[in-house]
């Protein structure tokens, strides 16, 4: 653990948002900033991480929202990004991608179930959830996520739950979780620049389903 190291990376990354900020704005990002370096004192966070998660709280912050990272959401839940506005409520989840070694042969899937279990368990905790990752990856989204729960079919449902099965036991996702999820957007996060671009749901299908070829998650 390298805390100076850390420190000097999520201010660097602070400075450079803060120059798209409003001035009275910029509280709410330094409290984020250090929400990040007390968790990462007890070893909860990365800085790889951490990047990312404030990069996706300065947008939020820009539109008028009031941000924590790393919340608890339920007895079993801790969500990346947790917002507020008004009476409403996002929540963002990020993806690098990242699968553990022992999926090596099934990545893909793998990475598929985990993406319908967010979706499945964190949006019924929020008025709008939505993914975020970097632009260097590719979310493995199923176009039921697309559709309003009335026009997802029961077939449908049962195969997003059946590759869930798969990897997520304990506890199992729900049949119900599955067919009233939803998405509201994807984050598209360049680190490098220091923002996030929003695309809905929809248009990130478009551009990426055929790059990913058949799976069981593009029906």
């Amino acid at each position: 653990m390298d805390l100076e190291k850390f420190r000097n990376d999520v201010y660097e990354m602070t400075d450079k948002l803060s120059k798209n900020l409003k001035d009275k704005d910029l509280p709410k990002l330094n409290f984020v900033r250090q929400q990040l370096i007390e968790m990462y004192q007890k070893n909860l966070v990365k800085i790889n991480h951490s990047v990312l998660e404030l990069i996706c709280a300065s947008t939020l912050i820009a539109r008028g929202y009031s941000v924590e990272v790393e919340k608890n959401v339920s007895d079993i839940l801790v969500c990346d990004i947790f917002a507020k506005k008004g009476d409403g409520n996002t929540i963002i989840e990020i993806e690098t991608g990242f699968t553990p070694p022992e999926h090596a042969m099934d990545t893909v899937d793998y990475y598929a179930a985990r993406i319908m279990s967010k979706i499945a368990r964190y949006s019924q905790h929020c008025s709008k959830f939505s993914l975020a990752t970097p632009v260097i990856g590719i979310l493995p989204l199923s176009k039921i996520f697309l559709l309003p729960p009335n026009a997802r079919s029961e077939e449908d449902v049962k195969k997003i739950k059946e590759l869930c099965d798969r990897y997520y036991k304990n506890p199992p996702i729900n049949y119900d979780d599955i067919l009233n999820a939803h998405l509201h957007s994807i984050f598209l996060i360049n680190i490098d620049k220091g923002f996030a671009k929003e695309l809905d749901p929809q248009g990130y299908f478009d551009l990426t389903h055929g790059l990913l070829g058949r799976s069981e998650v593009t029906y």
